[in-house]
């Protein structure tokens, strides 16, 4: 039978019921040629198991022993003996015995406060037999045997047992709540969902990372050990493509197991376009095939990959306009191949190992034990794909309208030299006694064009006009949106709001992420235009698949806490925050005049608001006056905020940088040293001068500054690779609280590069832990990978932790910072 497989528990179950019911007679046979026969028959039929005895009749033709038992066949596909009985039989005429049916209390009554729940059972059976004295008790080979099937109730419909005990008050009271309570069985994850919406891959090493759990039901958990080396299972999995692999591979849904390695199955794209399919085996035991077909380009693809023992077979169905194309390749492996899912971690997009594609990953569905339903066989579009499928369809069409236009009017600019202002066939009739130069005349294409369309018309000719053939749709897009920002701004009324964001959605369209991102906040704040909670989803998902920060703290946000039409799920929150804390960590290595420190400001906290200031304040002169007049704490804060950009400040690093070096040169102050140090060995604001930045931060160490201590032990390990002495120095840093210092040992531990001692991640792991709790963001951000994937053997995923930690990372971004530092300036200004 086709997609049904036997095991050896069900063919033997099914074997027992048609013996069961055939076999209702006795089975004799004639010893000798004597006239006496060896013969067992059952009486009469068990109706109540609780107090029944067995009539039963024998005989036999030489001393033999009667065997009478029951057996039972559980749904683990156990079976075992739950009642024996035995007696001597002399030849003779036949006997009738009387024996008493005893069977276990757990098999009879309901389980209560002394009896344990039982198994559920299948089937039971009574049988019988006659063995020669000193043969094998084997009922097959018995000369005479007789059986028949035992009625045994469902456990809930059995009588209760009335115990001769007393119970204790504190028991009595526990069962008497528990009495009337009939327990549910647990859910089970036979169907595990990795993903249920649709997920915006960047293209980079970030992915959503899911485990599956064992089975609680025996039965299912012993059918999924039994399969692990021949698995029967099925992947549905959608995905869209807006780029071809820029790598070799590039992440679909891979594998890893418990060693970080690769196990089965793994599917990725390759840079040709095909799928690649890795099977693992024995262990260092691989094979992989690639798919007959490619993955297109700007189409939504589903893909169902199906495992039957040694074969795999991938489906591919992808919708083009109203058209499916449907290819599929079948493989069939020479190695036997293991798939254990509860051990190591499935990775929906990229990984430790291999980048996700660029594009978006719809919803992935993984059936254990079972084939796919006939929905996703037939290829059944979630409503979301087809909202996308609708956005990009109307996009690629305007656009296609935007390049046309942008050649006409550059093409018109190569033949007259100059832009023209066209006539009309009509005017220029009705002036020709006064005007005697022949004016261009329009074309079909230069009639006027749809209301909704006109500005960005208008932006395009200008554009082609002024820049010939370097005007492309994005450039049009980003005038569009710099436009749309300045009415928006000058309005004084939000319904201004609803006129302008047709203009957004096309800038949107032609490529500009601010403008995705603008449009989303408008559709879910619902200021001055009706709240489309669905759209705004789509369009956040759009820029952040364009990598835009803050589009990808939204879905994290938004994937965290949940919605009304989102559940929460922090796999998927995780994805969008590590990429964006990733961002942080650079961004703070690569600090520019477009990023601002973040800062907790409370609009209530009056002294922190008088702390704010700007180049023009009092406060900020003040400060300056005091740094020239040898203030050190002055010349720290100067320097703090014009190179961080705090407190309103905006961001000058050379000017900060000359704060540092009086504040070193002038005032020895161990703190300018420290910070003059550090531009001087990163070269920011400075020319680079290392020899110049060790001595002031062998100078900061002596005077006591923790930090300096971790800047000097960074550099005898980056430089001088003399990792005793950089260890020396950061052991001392961490006694003393620096969140430096505790991240650069735990990379020590974790590499394997501290002085004497193996890698360790258990010991990384709490360093990662001490350096995040003391405000390090790449503390935050490692120790959140950590807690996402686990520690095998020592430590489970916790999915809930690594999702608070990348987020705080997250919210540390200097961009986000930026944005938030424009919205106090607006407060203080009263701009609401």
């Amino acid at each position: 039978m086709k997609g049904f497989k036997w095991n050896s528990s069900l063919l033997r179950l099914v074997v027992q019921h048609v013996v069961f019911f055939l076999t209702q007679f006795t089975v004799s046979e004639c010893a000798d040629h004597h006239h006496t026969f060896d013969d067992v028959i059952f009486l009469n039929q068990i109706e109540e198991v609780e107090s029944s005895s067995l009539q039963v009749l024998y005989s036999c033709s030489e001393p033999s022993v009667v065997h009478v038992e029951a057996l039972a066949s559980f749904d683990t596909g156990d079976t075992s003996t739950i009642f024996r009985r035995h007696w001597t039989c002399h030849p003779g005429s036949s006997k009738v015995r009387t024996v008493a049916l005893t069977l276990p209390d757990w098999l009879v009554y309901q389980a209560d406060w002394k009896i344990q729940p039982s198994a559920w059972v299948l089937t039971a059976m009574l049988r019988a037999w006659v063995s020669g004295a000193g043969s094998l008790d084997d009922y097959m080979s018995a000369p005479a045997r007789a059986m028949t099937l035992l009625n045994l109730r469902e456990p809930f419909s059995r009588p209760m047992k009335q115990h001769q005990l007393c119970l204790s008050w504190g028991l009595e009271m526990k069962w008497g709540a528990l009495k009337d309570k009939i327990p549910q069985c647990p859910q089970e994850q036979e169907v595990a969902v990795f993903l249920s919406t649709l997920y915006a891959s960047t293209g980079e090493k970030f992915g959503i990372v899911r485990t599956i759990q064992p089975f609680s039901d025996e039965a299912l958990e012993s059918l999924r050990l039994k399969a692990i080396p021949y698995p029967w299972c099925a992947f549905s999995i959608w995905i869209y493509l807006l780029h071809p692999c820029r790598q070799q591979l590039c992440g679909v849904l891979h594998h890893l197991d418990s060693k970080r390695t690769y196990a089965s199955p793994s599917l990725f794209l390759k840079n040709s376009g095909h799928l690649h399919i890795q099977m693992h085996g024995a262990p260092g035991v691989s094979s992989a095939f690639l798919s007959a077909f490619t993955v297109p380009i700007r189409q939504w693809c589903h893909l169902n990959v199906v495992l039957d023992g040694w074969m795999v077979r991938i489906t591919m169905t992808c919708r083009d306009g109203q058209h499916y194309i449907v290819h599929s390749s079948n493989h069939v492996f020479d190695i036997a191949f293991h798939l254990d899912d509860t051990d190591g971690y499935f990775a929906v997009g990229g990984g430790e190992f291999v980048n996700g594609i660029e594009g978006y990953y719809g919803p992935i569905i993984y059936y254990r034990n079972r084939m796919l339903p006939q929905t996703e066989s037939e290829g059944h579009i979630p409503p979301s794909i087809t909202l996308m499928t609708e956005w990009y369809q109307s996009c690629h069409k305007f656009e296609f309208d935007v390049r046309m236009k942008i050649a006409q009017y550059l093409q018109r600019v190569r033949e007259n030299g100059h832009s023209d202002v066209c006539v009309d066939a009509y005017s220029q009739w009705q002036s020709k006694d006064r005007f005697h130069i022949k004016a261009p005349q329009c074309e079909a294409w230069e009639a006027p064009s749809l209301p909704q369309r006109r500005h960005v018309f208008l932006i395009a000719e200008k554009l082609a006009n002024k820049y010939g053939p370097l005007v492309r749709p994005v450039t049009i897009g980003k005038a569009l949106y710099s436009l749309t920002l300045h009415k928006l701004t000058q309005a004084m009324d939000t319904r201004v709001i609803s006129r302008m964001m047709p203009l957004l959605l096309q800038a949107g369209c032609l490529g500009d992420k601010r403008a995705l991102y603008l449009s989303s906040v408008l559709y879910s704040s619902s200021a001055g235009v009706k709240p489309r909670p669905e759209r705004a989803w789509l369009l956040a998902l759009l820029a952040a698949q364009q990598d835009w920060r803050l589009a990808l703290l939204r879905l994290g946000h938004l994937h965290h806490l949940g919605d009304q039409n989102v559940p929460p799920d922090p796999d998927l929150a995780y994805a969008y925050y590590a990429n964006i804390a990733k961002q942080t960590s650079a961004d703070r290595q690569n600090f520019t005049s477009q990023q601002t420190f973040v800062e907790a400001i409370y609009l209530n906290n009056e002294e922190v608001l008088k702390a704010q200031t700007n180049e023009n304040h009092d406060l900020f002169h003040w400060l300056k006056l005091q740094a020239r007049n040898g203030v050190a704490g002055a010349e720290q804060a100067m320097g703090r905020m014009l190179f961080w950009g705090q407190q309103g400040v905006s961001s000058d690093i050379q000017t900060a940088v000359r704060h540092y070096q009086r504040g070193a040169l002038r005032l020895e102050d161990p703190v300018s040293m420290y910070d003059y140090a550090i531009v001087l060995l990163t070269g920011r604001g400075v020319e680079r001068d290392i020899p110049k930045a060790v001595m002031f931060l062998k100078k900061a160490v002596e005077r006591g500054f923790v930090p300096a201590m971790n800047a000097l032990g960074w550099y005898y390990e980056q430089h001088e690779k003399d990792y005793e002495r950089a260890v020396q120095l950061w052991e001392q840093a961490d006694a003393l609280g620096s969140p430096d210092a505790a991240m650069n040992l735990g990379v020590m531990h974790s590499q394997g590069f501290y002085p004497g001692k193996p890698a360790d991640q258990v010991m990384a792991y709490h360093y990662f832990l001490k350096s995040a709790q003391r405000g390090h963001v790449d503390g935050a951000i490692t120790l959140a990978e950590v807690w996402n994937k686990g520690i095998p053997n020592h430590m489970s995923r916790l999915p809930n932790h690594a999702v608070l930690w990348a987020k705080w990372a997250s919210e540390q971004n200097g961009y986000l910072g930026r944005v938030l530092r424009k919205g106090l300036d607006a407060y203080f200004k009263e701009k609401w």
